[in-house]
């Protein structure tokens, strides 16, 4: 008789893992228990996409500080440097925040975690309607929404990933990590309409709505572990739901002290620190303003940060794929390299008007923008095991400080300068050593170990 409704290995082509031990059972045609079929869609993939849609939404607060710059300047008189301070206050604590929301997320599961870190933005986002000082803006937009955000950070999208995926990790997380870029193709366009027509506080109010709307639908679909539903990580076999993990915090600078006795951790730190340094802290923060300097309405250039959207979610699902196929430290030095080259290239482009060779730049970066992201966290995973995404936390928040020093440093040297061109060459610079960092991280001689309990 036909075996076609045998429940395939884990190992099978198609991924998909077996059900439950617990699972009630079928006759099988001898006569002896049978598992039941595996549905045709794993479950993962649903948790997947709650997961893209979560951070689609929570990615309208990365969209506005760009936006920002310019109309608080014109309204209170503050210099780029100070709301340039505030940003980078709302950077670094993304990126603290972000391996004490992995260790929280295995001590109180992920919907609590992440509920509560969208309410946060939202209130956060909210409150600088009533603002009057500079220092309202680095407690409200820098504190509050740099704590919810660093807990929506891509530690999420790989505890997600870590728990519910066992093959397919490297197409998922690109896919995760372009719903940021997703968000910000969405938000982009309308929030920088809005600050053009009604200014910056009906804006910043949309943020709030647009975190708040989220909140339902991680309470009621996301899930904590495939055990919870009685399944498998897909393409792997099935396994209980570990007990809460206690003390999240102390496990969170255990990890972090014992990955610095590593050298990969301090490669991967370094790199990613330029990273953040040459995306959201030069890129995202004063790419607008620095278009709007050379004559370009507002609105054009934030358009053409949404393009960089469209490309990244391209680009970081595709790097991805090659993650899945290709050597992680390699795939890293080509994209820090080609990054850096562009940059370069950036200030000669730079007019009153959107021209060919600027859409060039535009798709070419967008590409490139997150491509890095899929191979960290390999790399974190290939050297760290079941404590990859706390350590990858810690490099997210390398990440974040070298994003808050430009965001900072960016707002300073136009003060200074009178432009932004300094702050461009020399991150094409950090670029070049980044990529000469990459290619230094080696294989580890042994399988990856647990560090927490090293």
């Amino acid at each position: 008789m036909a075996q076609t409704t045998e429940t395939p290995p884990a190992d099978t082509p198609d991924g998909r893992a077996p059900r439950s031990p617990a699972a009630p059972a079928a006759s099988a045609p001898h006569g002896g228990p049978r598992p039941p079929r595996t549905p045709r869609l794993h479950r993962a993939w649903f948790v997947a996409a709650v997961t893209f849609v979560t951070i689609i939404g929570a990615a309208a607060f990365a969209s506005l500080p760009g936006l920002l710059i310019e109309p608080l300047h014109q309204e209170f008189d503050w210099s780029r440097g100070t709301i340039g301070f505030a940003v980078s206050v709302n950077l670094a604590l993304y990126g603290l925040t972000a391996p004490f929301a992995a260790a929280l997320m295995d001590r109180f599961g992920i919907r609590r975690i992440v509920a509560v870190a969208l309410s946060v933005i939202a209130l956060g986002s909210v409150l600088t309607v009533w603002m009057t000082a500079a220092w309202q803006l680095v407690l409200f937009w820098g504190v509050l929404v740099g704590l919810g955000s660093g807990s929506m950070a891509l530690a999420f999208a790989a505890t997600v990933t870590n728990r519910w995926f066992v093959a397919r990790r490297g197409l998922v997380t690109g896919i995760l990590t372009a719903a940021g870029a997703s968000g910000q193709l969405v938000f982009l366009p309308l929030l920088s309409w809005l600050v053009e027509h009604h200014g910056w506080r009906p804006a910043a109010v949309t943020v709030a709505l647009a975190a708040l709307a989220v909140v339902p639908f991680v309470w009621l679909l996301l899930r904590d572990h495939p055990a919870d539903v009685g399944l498998a990580p897909y393409g792997g076999e099935y396994a209980e739901k570990p007990a809460p993990v206690t003390g999240a915090a102390r496990r969170a600078v255990t990890v972090l002290f014992k990955a610095a006795r590593t050298g990969p951790f301090w490669l991967l730190a370094g790199t990613f620190a330029i990273c953040g340094a040459s995306t959201n802290g030069l890129v995202k923060t004063h790419f607008v303003p620095a278009a709007h300097d050379h004559g370009m309405p507002v609105t054009a250039a934030a358009g053409l940060l949404a393009v960089i959207g469209v490309f990244d979610v391209v680009g970081t699902i595709a790097s991805g794929w090659f993650t899945d196929r290709f050597e992680a430290r390699r795939l890293l030095a080509v994209y820090y390299a080609l990054r850096g080259v562009s940059l370069l290239f950036l200030p000669m482009l730079l007019a009153p008007s959107v021209h060919p060779p600027m859409l060039f730049f535009i798709v070419f970066y967008g590409l490139d923008w997150v491509a890095t992201v899929p191979p960290t966290i390999a790399l974190c995973r290939e050297h760290y095991g079941e404590d990859s995404a706390i350590v990858f936390g810690w490099v997210l928040a390398s990440h974040q400080v070298g994003a808050a020093a430009v965001a900072f440093a960016g707002g300073v040297a136009r003060d200074v300068f009178g432009s932004y061109d300094l702050v461009w060459y020399a991150s094409g610079a950090l670029c070049a050593a980044a990529a000469l960092m990459a290619l230094v991280i080696r294989r580890p001689r042994t399988g990856a170990v647990s560090l927490a309990g090293a």
